[in-house]
């Protein structure tokens, strides 16, 4: 009888330990993912002023890698990913009625992959493991950008926009980079406390100074990454600007209504006749700052409704003496696809002079979901559901265009394209000496929203040394300098223009304009050839015990 007694008591203590463990761990990994959150703009701090807790927001993350077992891993990266993004992107609710659900279920899928990796590489490396698990950060952060579901939101090193010298980095190394300055404190400190504070201050002061090496190198590294941001800074003094007006109409474009489309016209119409009188030698308008498709409707008049808005237009960009830049909805008769002509549509940025065509870029990389799905006959209910909820998709553009007034060369990446180093900096290798980007935001109805994707604006501009304006249809219409400084910005949801004269820098070649991602491409190689290394090493070891 005492025995069974025995047997039952020890149970009851290992589930009583099971479970406590398990609150401990579910409570850190929602600890991290608050911490990631408001590293960022956020709703505790719009502006991201709390930038500096992104150093240390993840170290929580490791020490649950390292305590739990190899099948409850799997479950706490998919919780870690879904909590992250929910806290991170709360206002993709007003993006659409499934964002909210769609992106942080993916990423939530891709920690469940994501976690099992950091803590293969805690187990291969129990000593210094860290160094790997920063590395393999990067090659994470590097792969998430890519394909279909690319998506640039929540780089650890945006959470940096704020913070110039370090900022600056990205000039050589692109975001990966910063990341890897930001990421490693975290994976030294869940390092250091993985198996708890047991040993006391004692014991990490053991720590510290058995890791002293690394600890150097890394304060090393730092020091000089602060002192190239402070250095590597271009002079404007005495450079030639291009003045632009930005017009900010502060108008939901896509309410489907030509009364609306109309009333949204007459207020361009006016900010850019208001705005003349300071000089501009461009107007630049919002992404579909315009709906109507001008040159569909212009040239086969099949819409009654559509024809006057769009003449309206037209006759007013005859009227005008400089080039203006519309964001519009590029409508095409094509055979793509179909044995007869159809109907296409582009995201565009078209330049008009004269109140003629000039030239066009058409949106290269589209939102997926929202603006593009090309996996109707493979998932033809998610194609119904995204229809059913009034999704306009696009075709996807294929050249990168630089546009030349006068000139001036300069590129008009649209939307969350400016999101995308890889594409920026191709503009800039094509000629583009300005960076435009046209945006429409409006719909998320959050500052933080608008101020999380200005922010990684001004990476774009470091990477490339080149100036960037950002004309928006609500937010955040700015100026960002070659060095990543916002000098000139308007509030967010105002109606409103801005006059910015716009510094050309066309010299000046980065390492990153030069050779792209190449520290995210070298930090999945060696990511991959550590672990693969680390198996060897192990299985050898076994195998020879």
């Amino acid at each position: 009888m005492k025995t069974i007694l025995k047997e039952k008591s020890g149970f009851r203590d290992t589930l009583f330990s099971l479970f406590k463990n398990t609150g401990i761990e579910i409570c850190l990994l929602f600890i991290s993912a608050l911490l990631f959150a408001i590293s960022f703009p956020s709703f505790l701090s719009k502006d991201g002023l709390l930038f500096p807790l992104a150093f240390i927001a993840i170290f929580p993350v490791f020490i649950v890698v390292h305590r739990t077992g190899w099948i409850r891993v799997f479950f706490y990266g998919a919780l870690y990913g879904f909590i992250c993004y929910v806290l991170y992107n709360y206002w993709l609710a007003k993006f659409h009625p499934l964002a909210l659900i769609v992106v942080p279920v993916i990423y939530a899928a891709y920690f469940f992959f994501f976690f099992p990796v950091l803590k293969l590489i805690d187990w291969l490396f129990p000593r210094y493991g860290y160094i790997l698990q920063a590395v393999a950060w990067i090659a994470y952060e590097y792969l998430r950008t890519q394909g279909y579901l690319g998506y640039a939101y929540g780089i650890l090193g945006y959470s940096q926009y704020l913070f110039l010298p370090l900022a600056r980095f990205a000039a050589l190394t692109g975001i990966w980079g910063v990341t890897l300055i930001v990421i490693f404190p975290s994976t030294f400190i869940g390092n250091c406390l993985k198996d708890g504070v047991k040993s006391g201050f004692e014991g990490i002061s053991f720590y510290m100074k058995k890791h002293l090496p690394a600890i150097t190198v890394y304060a090393i590294v730092f020091i000089l990454v602060l002192i190239y941001g402070f250095v590597d800074v271009v002079s404007l003094k005495g450079v030639k600007t291009w003045r632009a007006a930005l017009i900010q109409q502060n108008s939901d474009p896509w309410k489907n209504d030509y009364v609306e489309y109309e009333n949204a016209l007459d207020s361009l119409i006016a900010l850019s006749n208001k705005s003349l009188s300071e000089n501009p030698e461009i107007v630049i308008w919002s992404e579909t700052a315009f709906v109507p498709a001008i040159y569909y409707h212009n040239r086969y008049r099949e819409y009654r409704e559509a024809l006057p808005v769009v003449l309206k237009l037209l006759d007013f960009l005859k009227q005008q003496k400089i080039p203006y830049i519309v964001g519009n909805d590029d409508g095409r008769k094509s055979k793509i696809g179909t044995p007869y002509e159809t109907r296409i549509d582009y995201n565009a940025s078209i330049l008009f002079l004269d109140g003629e065509i000039k030239q066009i870029y058409r949106k290269v990389h589209l939102v997926p979901f929202s603006e593009h799905f090309p996996y109707k006959k493979i998932l033809p209910w998610m194609h119904k559901l995204l229809v059913e909820t009034d999704t306009h998709f696009w075709e996807k553009g294929t050249e990168y265009t630089v546009f030349e007034v006068d000139g001036i060369k300069f590129s008009t990446p649209i939307c969350f394209e400016d999101t995308f180093g890889y594409l920026c900096r191709r503009f800039v290798r094509k000629g583009a000496d300005v960076l435009v980007n046209m945006t429409n935001d409006t719909w998320s109805g959050s500052v933080v929203s608008e101020i999380q994707h200005m922010s990684m604006a001004v990476f774009r501009a470091i990477e490339n040394k080149r100036s960037l304006v950002r004309s928006t249809n609500s937010g955040i219409t700015c100026l960002i300098t070659p060095d990543g400084e916002i000098v000139k910005r308007l509030d967010p949801f105002v109606e409103d223009y801005l006059i910015v004269d716009i510094p050309l820098i066309s010299e000046r070649t980065t390492l990153y304009t030069l050779w792209e991602d190449w520290f995210g491409i070298g930090s999945l190689f060696l990511a991959a050839a550590g672990i693969l290394f680390g198996i060897i090493k192990k299985t050898l070891k076994e195998k020879f015990k």
